[in-house]
Formats: C-alpha cells, structure tokens, sequence
C-alpha cells in the first residue's frame, strides 16, 4: 500500500465504504477507534497520510507530532474539534461534509417542534393514564399560524428548516448577524436582533456552530426573557445550550418545554456517560434524542463516501471540493 488512511474513531458498522474509495487508490484503511482524542490517538496516527476523524479530538499536542500527514478529512460538518489553524500552519489540508444532512436536520428540528407545540407527549401520557379528554394536561395549544418560529441561525439548515415551516403557516423570523436582512426576506423570513428572537419566538431552534462565541448562547438570562409557552429546540451542539440553566428553567416553567438532539455533556465524545447525573433527563417536558438528527441511511452514506473521497483527492495530489 501507498497510504496509510486512519479513521481516528467511528460508530459505523463497517468501514466497507471507506475502503472501497481509499483501497482502489492504495490506502490502507486502518481502525483506531479512539474515541476520547488526544495522545492516545497518536499511536495509530502517527505516521499517517490521511486521517478520517468523527468524535476524538485532535489538538496541537497531536497535529505537531504528525509526520506525514497531508489531510484531515472530517465525517460532518463542523470542526471545534480540530485545531484547524495547527493544521494550516503544518501544511496539512483540513476538509469537510457541508451538504449531506441539510433535510435531516431540519425534518428533526421541525419534528421536536410540532411534536411539543401540539403536546403529544403529555396527550399520550395522558391516555396510558386512562384520562381521555383533550383538556387534560393538554391546554394550551395555538394555531401555528399565530404563532412565531425563529431560528438562530440562517446558514443552509436554518433556510431549509424556515422554508418548510412555512408551509404550516409560522411567522418567520430568523437571527443571524452575518446575512443582510434583503436575503431574508426574499425568503419570506423576517431579521430579527438577537434580544427580538429571544422575546418573541414561540418556537426558538438554534442552528448554528459550536465557537467561543457561540458557547452558552442560551442561558439564564436569555431564558428568562424567553415566552412561558416557548419551545426551544436544539438540533446543533449541546453546549450551546446551559444545561444547568435549562433545567431550572424547565421545572420552574420559565418556559414551556425542550427538545433536544445533543446536551452539553455531549456522550458521543466520551469514553463513559455518566447519565444519571444530566438532570435534564428526568424533565417529562424535555424530549432528548441522541444526536439522530443528522441520521438517515442516505446521509451517512453520502458523509462517509464525501470524507474518503476528499482525502483520496488529497492523497492524489488532487484539489478537494470541500476545503475548511
């Protein structure tokens, strides 16, 4: 073999896909499965040429003692967990998979959503309880065209999620200080400030990355200022979100209810996930899936054969599609 292609960490079943991009250029594919990151993956990564990275985190200590390693090719979209400038100083390409999951995404986050505004949750309960009547524990509920659905975030995910809230007749609004308030609105979505998307969104989903300045963007304050009827969604990264303050929140009813797709201990990075701790957990009205939203048998396809072909492109001296 040519390379040496390591998958930093997977969850996949197999890595038949991988191989059979990377193998016919004459890359050996080699599994390290090393979750947590950091010096512990060095063994593996050491003298690669291409590492394909999910979960583990890969820092300066690991980028620096690299020796031969031309690209960083990530599973998803974002890169927090890579130290992208390290990367650029060594000369190493960094790519991504910034289409693969737009629909998914925003199917997920509209899911959560309609599934709390019309309280299903409580309704199904409910009736396991034996109580049949619409009123019980059910009111109340609005016509979703009296309603305001507001997005923090208006990158490709966010459009696609407000485009198809619209058909059910929400009134728009989105936050994002980086797109020019003509752009929203030839999408029938109105800008809003981030103090206005707090006040006045019925239903909130965050769809942004994961910075420093992004970190918490949802907390006591901003809780607190939200509607006691509102929803809030999160179908980006946990730690966008205080859990702490999120569940105080919840059992005080400074807002109504949650649906998450990650939470801030974010357990597909960890070795252990000590559950019992999260006390969102333990919320009736807090609706946690495992970081599914991205999930559907054609996505994951088209992000593993995206990842392999990018540093197989690298690997070839070749120009990837997608480079961070």
């Amino acid at each position: 073999m040519k390379f040496k292609a390591v998958v930093s960490d997977h969850d996949y079943p197999d890595l038949e896909i991988e191989k059979s991009v990377l193998e016919s250029i004459g890359a050996e594919v080699v599994a390290a499965n090393c979750q947590s990151g950091g010096k512990a993956l060095l063994k593996y990564v050491r003298d690669a040429d291409a590492i394909l990275q999910q979960y583990a985190h890969i820092g300066k200590e690991v980028i620096d003692e690299l020796e031969q390693c031309k690209v960083i090719s990530r599973y998803g979209t974002g890169v927090d967990i890579l130290d992208v400038e390290e990367c650029h100083r060594k000369g190493i390409v960094v790519t991504n998979v910034p289409y693969y999951c737009v629909d998914e995404v925003a199917d997920h986050a509209l899911t959560l959503a309609l599934t709390l505004v019309r309280r299903i949750p409580t309704y199904v309960d409910s009736v396991r309880q034996g109580k049949w009547h619409w009123a019980n524990s059910g009111i109340p509920i609005h016509r979703f065209s009296s309603m305001t659905f507001g997005v923090a975030g208006f990158g490709k995910i966010g459009r696609n999620l407000l485009k198809k809230a619209g058909a059910f007749k929400f009134k728009n609004i989105a936050y994002d200080p980086y797109v020019d308030s003509f752009f929203m609105e030839e999408e029938g979505v109105t800008k809003a400030s981030f103090n206005e998307l707090i006040k006045n969104s019925d239903i909130l989903c965050l769809q942004v990355p994961l910075n420093d300045r992004t970190r918490h963007m949802i907390g006591e304050k901003e809780l607190r200022d939200m509607k006691s009827s509102s929803v809030l969604i999160n179908t980006s990264r946990g730690p966008l979100v205080d859990n702490n303050a999120l569940a105080k929140a919840l059992r005080e009813g400074w807002i109504a209810s949650a649906g998450l797709d990650d939470i801030e201990d974010e357990p597909a990075k960890k070795e252990k996930w000590e559950y019992e701790k999260n006390e969102l957990l333990k919320l009736e009205n807090c609706l946690i899936t495992p970081h599914a939203a991205y999930y559907s048998e054609e996505s994951i396809e088209e992000a593993r054969r995206t990842a392999a072909e990018e540093a197989a492109a690298v690997l070839q001296g070749e120009d990837p599609r997608h480079i961070v």
